[in-house]
């Protein structure tokens, strides 16, 4: 079993995210309030409540840069908060959405964030230093249903989504005077809103999403207990699912490069890992110490070129005859909604991470001693 530090905080969390040195978390309690957490003495002290919202917090995201934190709500607006001597100040984000914002993600460099609706639309925020407000750009007409999730690529211009639709996306976000076009090379060539890549891999809804550190892998989940592995972004990706019996995963998170941890509904973060080849497979789940033989027990099916034609699998495994090992009752009892890295800035990897659940905890899980991982951190 992973080492694991295990902290109620309430009855229930839909989304977390931590200071930039670690020593605070925001959270919200499944209300219209965003509560911040510091470590006194070891024990967790309440500091803060950041109170604007009229309706559920949906999604939370705090900068290491600039030390902000930016909140959407089902209300449909999104709020800046910057700490003010010992207050944090909020600043209205003119988000212009008719339905909910459901999800929001700082950039890279944290010049703009993202932010998914459910008006079929994702926001990308920026500061408008002349007028000293948030502004907005509307991504439209691409998504046809809601945005579940947003994520970054390292580029800090890409951006893909996924939705109820069943797609992920891949659009560029470049913003003339906000980014460069000397710093990003090829990425910066396409215009704002512009679609780089579409993908109809999953018959059912898709969930989180993450990019590896190098950008080079984009993987998502869907609501039909698989997982995508998508290379090579942009006219021709290839892409991997892997299949697997136990409930479905709602976030996913890259440790490394061959190493992703899955979290959702089954209430036990998944391990997935990457071969020499590049092939994925699962390996074990991370709250117990059981090691079954991914290539035996999940399938896995490699597709190349999916540009215009989806094509005939390259790799594949039957799954007709597995056993489910599915383990419940572990450091979460209820499903975990989000994942979030604790990598520190100039660390080759995140050794450590945090999930939060609707059983409102938040659980600290360190990867380190584990012989069986090492090879992939």
């Amino acid at each position: 079993m992973a080492a694991l530090s295990v902290h109620q905080f309430a009855q229930c969390i839909t989304c977390h995210a931590w200071s930039p040195d670690h020593s605070m978390v925001a959270f919200c309690p499944n209300n219209n309030e965003v509560h911040i957490y510091k470590l006194l003495e070891e024990k967790w002290e309440k500091i803060h409540v950041l109170q604007k919202h009229d309706q559920i917090v949906s999604g939370i995201d705090w900068s290491i840069r600039s030390n902000k934190i930016v909140t959407v709500s089902h209300d449909r607006n999104s709020y800046v908060w910057s700490k003010e001597t010992t207050e944090w100040v909020p600043t209205l984000v003119i988000l212009r959405l008719n339905r909910a914002a459901l999800c929001v993600q700082w950039s890279p460099k944290e010049n703009k964030f993202a932010v998914g609706s459910g008006a079929k639309t994702v926001c990308i925020c920026y500061y408008e230093q002349e007028n000293n407000w948030w502004v907005s750009k509307l991504i439209r007409k691409r998504h046809d249903s809601s945005v579940t999730s947003v994520a970054w690529h390292p580029n800090n211009i890409f951006l893909a989504t996924t939705s109820t639709d069943g797609k992920c996306r891949v659009f560029s976000t470049f913003i003339k005077g906000v980014d460069t076009r000397d710093s990003t090379g090829s990425s910066s060539d396409s215009k704002f809103g512009e679609q780089i890549m579409q993908l109809d891999l999953s018959l059912s809804w898709a969930f989180g999403m993450k990019w590896s550190p190098s950008g080079n892998t984009l993987a998502y989940v869907g609501h039909n207990s698989m997982i995508y592995f998508v290379d090579d972004v942009g006219p021709s990706p290839s892409a991997q699912n892997v299949a697997f019996r136990d409930l479905p995963l709602r976030d996913v998170l890259f440790i490394s490069e061959r190493m992703l941890i899955g979290v959702g509904f089954d209430c036990n973060p998944m391990i997935f890992i990457a071969d020499e080849i590049g092939l994925w497979s699962f390996l074990r789940f991370l709250d117990e110490r059981k090691t079954a033989s991914a290539s035996a027990k999940y399938g896995s099916q490699f597709s190349e070129t999916f540009g215009k034609f989806y094509g005939q699998s390259k790799y594949g495994t039957s799954n007709d005859t597995l056993e489910s090992s599915r383990t419940r009752g572990g450091a979460h009892e209820n499903c975990i909604t989000s994942i979030v890295s604790l990598k520190k800035v100039g660390d080759a990897s995140a050794t450590s991470f945090s999930t939060s659940g609707l059983d409102g905890k938040i659980v600290i899980w360190d990867l380190q001693k584990q012989q069986d991982l090492e090879e992939f951190l």
